[in-house]
């Protein structure tokens, strides 16, 4: 039986790609107060987006619970035993430690593998996305998982940002905590590393944001995906994708849009590239 793909929401995998992969997409939970909803189900991003930027309730984020992902587990045990699960960087969310106890509680009636992405967006995304792929190749669960371990340095995700007043105010800030005195002067663009949020650089304006983005990924000689991915603004990211014509073909970028948990630390106006390099 092939290798069932599991990822969380914070993948950014749209609902369409992952129905296309047959990747199942596992919701956090969003809530302005005491309205709770599940991320890219009960909310879209375009109500989010608005809610956020009209209102003065700042949103909360949940993991999902390690019920959820059993009753996930369940239902894909139907059809396969073998279920490989990538999630969030655990250094952002428990969510990895939802799906393992989870995956304990099922133990014994199907075989489900953990890996922590230390990743979010489609960092994340593109290696669930790559893990499809190659479990219709036939390769067992053991075998998945060690290719995509082997993946995880190869996978390189950064984000401009308009602002870094919701990452700071989500407590999310990690190593980028020490650009908070530039706040209102500077763009930044962040990067992950060791699974938690750091500064990479610093930009003056969107156009130069664009242009950092552009050159990072051109400067990757190989790329086996690229995805790029938005919060508000699809011009910025349409013309980036535009412009990323000569260097690869646009049937191998995903466009993805950044949604309602992770948007809740980016705010508006971000936009985000992720790099899977061919080795």
């Amino acid at each position: 039986m092939t290798v069932k793909i599991v990822t969380d929401s914070t993948s950014d995998i749209s609902q369409k790609l992952a129905a296309e992969l047959g990747i199942t997409v596992v919701p956090l939970t969003v809530s302005f107060g005491n309205e709770h909803f599940k991320d890219g189900v009960s909310i879209t991003p375009e109500q989010f987006f608005t809610r956020l930027t009209s209102q003065n309730i700042y949103p909360t984020t949940t993991q999902p619970s390690p019920g959820l992902f059993l009753e996930t587990f369940e239902k894909l045990c139907e059809e396969t035993d073998e279920i490989l699960v990538i999630t969030v960087s655990s250094k952002l969310s428990g969510t990895l430690s939802s799906a393992k106890n989870a995956a304990a509680i099922i133990h014994g009636r199907c075989q489900v593998e953990v890996i922590d992405s230390q990743r979010v967006i489609m960092g994340t995304g593109l290696l669930a996305i790559y893990a499809a792929e190659l479990a219709k190749t036939g390769l067992n669960l053991k075998e998945l998982s060690q290719a995509i371990s082997q993946k995880l340095d190869d996978c390189h995700p950064i984000m401009y940002f308009d602002t870094l007043t919701y990452l700071h105010k989500g407590g999310r800030m990690g190593k980028a905590q020490s650009l908070v005195g530039t706040m209102l002067s500077i763009k930044p663009i962040l990067k992950m590393e060791d699974g938690i949020i750091c500064p990479l650089s610093k930009v003056r304006s969107p156009r130069a944001g664009m242009d950092y983005l552009y050159k990072f990924i051109n400067s990757y000689p190989k790329i086996k995906y690229l995805a790029v991915e938005h919060a508000t603004s699809p011009e910025d990211a349409d013309e980036l994708v535009e412009r990323l014509g000569n260097i690869l073909p646009k049937e191998q970028i995903f466009r993805s849009r950044i949604g309602p948990v992770v948007g809740t630390y980016t705010g508006a106006n971000a936009v985000a590239v992720t790099v899977l390099e061919d080795k």
